[in-house]
C-alpha cells in the first residue's frame, strides 16, 4: 500500500467571501478549486485547507489553524494591519521551541502563524 498523496483539512464557514478575502487576499493563499459552496486553498505543496459554507452553526472552539513560515512578524505585522483580531502577539514559546502568534479569522477560527526553532525540524 502506498502512502497518501496529499492532505485536505475542511473547515466550515458562514462566509466564503470573508474567508476567502483573508485567506487568498491577506495570506496569499492560492485558491486551487472553487466548488461553489466549498473553496480549496494550497497551504504547501500537498497540504489544503478547504471551506464550505456551514449547513449549521459553525462551532471553531477547539479548531487550530497553523501555518509555518520563518517571517512570523511579517505575517503578525500584516494580519493587524489589516484590522483582524490578535489574540496573543508574536512571542517565543521555550516549551515547544517555536515562536508564534494567535490570531482569529473572520469564521472564529484561531491561527497561529508560528516558527519551528528546533534544528531537528525539516521541511520538505
Amino acid at each position: 500500500m502506498k502512502p497518501f498523496d496529499s492532505l485536505v483539512t475542511f473547515c466550515q464557514t458562514p462566509s466564503l467571501e470573508e474567508t476567502h478575502a483573508f485567506y487568498n487576499r491577506l495570506l496569499r493563499l492560492p485558491m486551487v478549486l472553487d466548488q461553489v459552496r466549498c473553496r480549496i486553498y494550497r497551504v504547501a505543496r500537498n497540504g489544503y485547507i478547504g471551506f464550505c459554507v456551514a449547513e449549521t452553526p459553525v462551532v471553531p472552539e477547539g479548531v487550530m489553524i497553523t501555518l509555518v513560515t520563518d517571517e512570523v512578524d511579517l505575517w503578525f505585522q500584516e494580519i493587524k494591519n489589516a484590522g483582524h483580531h490578535i489574540i496573543k502577539p508574536p512571542a517565543l514559546n521555550t516549551d515547544y521551541n517555536i515562536y508564534h502568534f494567535f490570531a482569529r479569522d473572520p469564521s472564529g477560527y484561531t491561527v497561529e502563524i508560528q516558527r519551528f526553532e528546533d534544528p531537528r525540524w525539516k521541511r520538505e
